[in-house]
């Protein structure tokens, strides 16, 4: 069972997505936050093994909370977003959080988020995605902003893997494009992830559109 916390403070809102999740066989949503406080509260209390995250909320936003949430390693974080104030999408990214899920997505669209990063994957959606790094890269005060020196721990195929996931791709995308399997991609990721010290591939793809690789 994967084990779901709901944060999100419209309540009307809140009722529907605690609705979609439980009709999946394999969620189980164990408890609900109006707020970010209260969010990281029952974060530390029940210790899910996912966060659905509003960013806009009262108190402490979303950011903030998947911060703390991220940073105490309480539970992994999928951010609700309407992509209309980018900086909160931004910020979250560079909180750690595991993937980024539009508000508009429909009930299977939600569950398949769900599993996806409880999967380990982080990869919500690759066109998501990779609206995410464009915009993210397109910001002049952020190109450039990191060392190329970093690169320098990973193996050639481990670059290659950064690249793709540079480009948006799934675990399943690079698996066809460099022609591996999926299950190496995935260890590449983790250990692309582990010597680069970031917390999700979302931030990995955005340190390659950052060093243009």
């Amino acid at each position: 069972m994967i084990r779901v916390l709901v944060a999100e403070d419209q309540s009307a809102v809140r009722a529907g997505l605690v609705l979609i999740l439980r009709s999946a066989p394999d969620i189980e949503v164990v408890g609900e936050a109006g707020d970010g406080e209260q969010a990281v509260a029952l974060a530390r209390e029940l210790r899910p093994d996912l966060v659905l995250m509003d960013v806009q909320m009262p108190r402490l936003d979303g950011v903030s909370a998947t911060r703390q949430v991220v940073g105490e390693g309480l539970a992994d974080v999928l951010v609700l977003t309407t992509f209309d104030l980018d900086e909160y999408v931004f910020g979250a990214l560079r909180a750690g959080a595991a993937g980024f899920l539009l508000k508009n997505t429909d009930a299977k669209g939600l569950i398949e988020a769900v599993r996806t990063v409880a999967r380990g994957e982080g990869v919500v959606a690759p066109a998501v995605t990779r609206r995410l790094i464009a915009e993210f890269a397109a910001k002049p005060a952020r190109r450039g902003a990191a060392d190329p020196a970093v690169l320098d721990a990973l193996t050639r195929r481990e670059r290659e893997v950064l690249s793709c996931l540079g480009e948006g791709l799934s675990n399943a995308d690079v698996a066809v494009r460099l022609q591996m399997a999926e299950a190496t991609v995935k260890t590449h990721v983790s250990r692309l992830l582990a010597k680069l010290e970031l917390r999700s591939r979302v931030q990995a793809a955005v340190l390659a559109q950052e060093l243009g690789i």
